[in-house]
């Protein structure tokens, strides 16, 4: 009887402890079912949350958050051309027009100089009246002309035709001059055009983000902390461009003045930097040189000057020499004779010839003759000083621009295209919810400090280029 007791002591032991091991294994169980449950339960809400925020902020195709400034200042068909803005520049300049007044007046010059000179004409007539010879009288007409003996006439035509030249590459000095300081603005219109492409581009993708964000704050899986630094970034941007887009409007309006157009007329730019080229630019320095001595005014306007102080040299000399002036001269006297049968009058007439010389003793243009020689030799010390710095302007040109390509070609292919990639992989796993919203904003400065350094290389290489057009001295 004891070992059946014991036996079933045992038995009933055993049947309690599986007993309890079964309702454990049957609780984790049912807590993991759960867990599971819930795991997918919460897959589904963020899928279906996701799937909420890309259809909220998804825009059709083709439409922008941001509204574009750059359609009032760009225009690849209606925009107007540097080529036109420097023509109406020369048509409305003031200095221009007072130059091309000064050759009308030195065209005026040529005209006088080509003039001969006038004859004199003598009439004299006595009496002897009024001395108590009633009697005696005379009458005398001469006639005087000087010769140009020494071709002084066509010395005075050349000068006359020196300072026509002389005028006439004023003229083009200062077109050339005008030309300068409207492709300095025009570099900086350019400029600040590219700029506001490249915030506007940056303006709608933090637009977008903020979109974004905005939706996350909603469901409350994002920080409003995270939405208000990329809002300020939104800001700052909106800041920027207002900035950029004034120093835009300041260059169009002085483009405006130098074009002769009213304020209230639209200008709209045709180009932009990325494209904007000079034509007929040598690919080498030597034939630089060769284009720029050949063509700058400088080399023109010393050259002239040294013609014209030669040819008043000639002149000068030529009026050194002795005048001759040839004359004749009618004479016809009357003479009264006392005698005691009555009066009587004797009458003489007479046909004079002569010359008359004047002869330099003490003038004889000694210092017009010095400042003469001083002139030709300031001319050619012009002209010499002028090539140096011709040669010294195109060989920096040179030099800047192929630094400049340089730079540009390591920003456009190197730097720009990883800066671009970086952003958007910070963005997409900013999405996945693995960054914060700084480290994002970080590297869209960095972008657009990117964007900034080319923008100002391009720059940098279209005023390169434009000191190289005007160094060169050609045309459009």
């Amino acid at each position: 009887m004891n070992i059946k007791r014991q036996v079933h002591a045992k038995f009933g032991v055993w049947l309690l402890l599986f007993l309890l091991v079964f309702q454990v294994s049957f609780v984790k169980a049912q807590t993991q079912i759960a867990q599971n449950r819930e795991t997918i339960e919460e897959s589904d809400s963020d899928k279906e949350s996701e799937s909420k925020i890309e259809n909220k902020t998804k825009e059709p195709e083709g439409k922008r958050l941001v509204t574009s400034v750059l359609p009032g200042y760009y225009d690849q068909d209606d925009g107007i051309s540097l080529e036109e803005i420097i023509n109406r520049a020369f048509e409305n300049n003031g200095s221009i027009k007072i130059a091309l007044l000064e050759v009308e007046k030195a065209k005026a010059r040529l005209r006088q100089a080509g003039l001969r000179q006038n004859p004199t004409l003598e009439v004299e007539q006595s009496s002897g009246r009024f001395v108590g010879s009633a009697g005696d009288g005379g009458l005398s007409v001469g006639f005087a002309l000087p010769l140009d003996i020494y071709n002084q006439r066509g010395k005075r035509i050349n000068l006359a035709e020196a300072e026509i030249t002389l005028n006439e590459a004023e003229i083009t000095a200062r077109k050339r001059e005008l030309s300068g300081q409207i492709l300095v603005i025009y570099s900086e219109a350019l400029a600040a055009l590219q700029e506001l492409k490249v915030l506007e581009d940056l303006l709608e993708l933090d637009t977008q983000t903020t979109r974004f964000v905005q939706i996350r704050v909603n469901e409350g899986e994002t920080s409003p902390l995270e939405l208000n630094l990329l809002q300020t970034e939104v800001e700052r941007l909106r800041a920027r461009r207002s900035l950029v887009e004034g120093r835009l409007q300041s260059a169009i309006s002085r483009l405006k003045f130098y074009a002769g157009l009213s304020y209230e007329k639209p200008l709209k730019l045709r180009e932009e930097i990325t494209v904007a080229t000079f034509p007929n630019l040598p690919t080498t320095i030597e034939t630089s040189f060769t284009v720029a001595l050949k063509n700058r005014h400088e080399i023109r306007l010393a050259e002239l000057e040294e013609a014209l102080a030669t040819a008043g040299l000639r002149l000068i000399r030529s009026n050194s020499k002795p005048d001759i002036t040839a004359y004749t001269r009618y004479t016809q006297n009357r003479s009264g004779v006392d005698d005691p049968r009555g009066n009587f009058a004797q009458r003489d007439r007479s046909l004079t010839f002569g010359v008359a010389i004047g002869l330099p003793v003490f003038n004889k243009n000694q210092g017009a003759k010095a400042e003469a020689e001083i002139a030709i030799s300031l001319a050619q010390e012009k002209k010499i000083f002028a090539e140096q710095i011709i040669k010294n302007e195109v060989a920096t040109a040179f030099t800047r621009i192929e630094a400049i390509n340089t730079a540009y070609s390591r920003l456009e292919t190197a730097v720009l295209p990883r800066s671009r990639k970086n952003v958007e992989t910070i963005r997409s796993v900013y999405e996945l919810g693995e960054l914060k919203i700084t480290d994002l904003i970080n590297e869209q400065r960095r972008l657009l400090d990117t964007n900034r350094d080319l923008t100002e290389v391009l720059t940098e290489r279209y005023r390169a280029k434009a000191d190289l057009f005007i160094a060169l001295g050609i045309n459009f």
